[in-house]
């Protein structure tokens, strides 16, 4: 193996634990009932918090979703020049 295949396997690696991540730290869309049995009050300001939170997590997860799909590609390429 070469240098550079070993690299590309690492941040592929990498990149696939960090989506694994961010997809768990994204709230799930059902959260009505769950939330008012837990006696979640939530206040005008943590509400505007977690959908910010929430943004921030959907929009890593696409960017991160097309750097995974590019290094698969990259690593497809090499191992089909080899």
């Amino acid at each position: 193996m070469a240098w550079y295949e070993i690299v590309l396997g690492v941040a592929l690696l990498l990149a696939a634990l960090v989506i694994i991540v961010v997809i768990l730290l994204q709230e799930g869309r059902r959260q009505g009932i769950a939330g008012a049995i837990s006696g979640g009050a939530d206040t005008f300001l943590s509400k505007s918090k977690a959908h910010s939170l929430s943004e921030k997590l959907r929009s890593m997860t696409k960017y991160l979703a097309i750097i995974f799909m590019l290094l698969v590609i990259a690593v497809s390429a090499i191992s089909l020049l080899k």
